[in-house]
């Protein structure tokens, strides 16, 4: 390894014409994970505005896009915390109250930071691959100044978990209003876990836990949570990209039941 002496200037970066000297595809991981980004936005969205099909009353199902529901518009059996909240106008969704929140966790979230700005936002590509920005600024401008916010948006995503896995236990419900598991229960509680996975690896519940500490040994609790986060935190973005499928497989899974499209399959009661 050359080192530089005091006072002597460092030798120039080599000069190579070519955007990149690599081989490989490097463009197909950053161009399926924007596209499977892009699918789940539109998705989303237009789930998000069709304002209907998010509940199947005599099973309990309860698609996550909608949950928590508040408004005064929305169908009553999907207001498990009541209905405070004035009808909005078209533009506002009834989703409206948990969207930004997890589009918000997700999108601060240091796996789809690196994700978007390799995929959407070119910088940086990939490694040893020329830019196209001539300047590099990180966040420290906006918008991706916003991207500091990640931990603010994890306490919120934890109580929009929270609700999940209430949800979740109300969708143990047959259509006697007695214990039931259906399909749907099984997709639901298959959602339940990716959702939870994916918060607890992330790297700001981690800091949560063992974070500020400077001794483990005063705080035992906190760093056997700590220790568990840790070993899930490297498949932080295995949990992140599959939670996305299960999101719309739940939603899409329960549309279809509440618009009659199929029946739910009841495997008890």
């Amino acid at each position: 390894m050359t080192t530089t002496a005091p006072g002597q200037q460092a030798r120039p970066r080599a000069a190579i014409a070519a955007k990149t000297l690599r081989t490989d595809n490097w463009r197909r991981p950053p161009l399926t994970i924007g596209a499977i980004l892009v699918l789940f936005i539109v998705y989303a969205t237009i789930r998000l505005f069709m304002g209907k099909w998010y509940v199947v009353p005599e099973f309990g199902y309860l698609t996550p896009i909608y949950s928590p529901c508040m408004f005064e518009d929305c169908v009553a059996e999907a207001a498990h915390f009541g209905r405070p909240l004035p009808a909005m106008p078209w533009f506002i969704p009834l989703g409206a109250i948990v969207f930004p929140i997890v589009a918000g966790f997700r999108l601060t979230c240091y796996y789809y930071r690196k994700a978007g700005y390799r995929s959407l936002w070119a910088s940086p590509q990939a490694c040893a691959v020329q830019e196209p920005h001539a300047k590099y600024t990180g966040e420290t401008r906006f918008p991706l100044i916003l991207m500091n916010s990640h931990r603010y948006f994890f306490y919120l995503a934890a109580v929009v978990l929270l609700i999940n896995i209430m949800d979740m236990v109300l969708a143990f419900r047959g259509a006697d209003g007695n214990f039931g598991i259906g399909i749907g229960t099984l997709i639901i509680v298959v959602n339940v876990v990716a959702l939870a996975g994916y918060t607890a690896s992330c790297h700001a519940c981690r800091h949560a836990f063992g974070g500020r500490l400077k001794h483990f040994s005063k705080h035992p609790l906190r760093y056997r949570m700590w220790t568990f986060i840790s070993k899930l935190n490297p498949k932080h973005g295995t949990f992140a990209m599959i939670s996305l499928w299960t999101v719309m497989l739940t939603d899409f899974y329960i549309m279809s039941v509440a618009a009659g499209w199929i029946t739910d399959l009841r495997i008890f009661n």
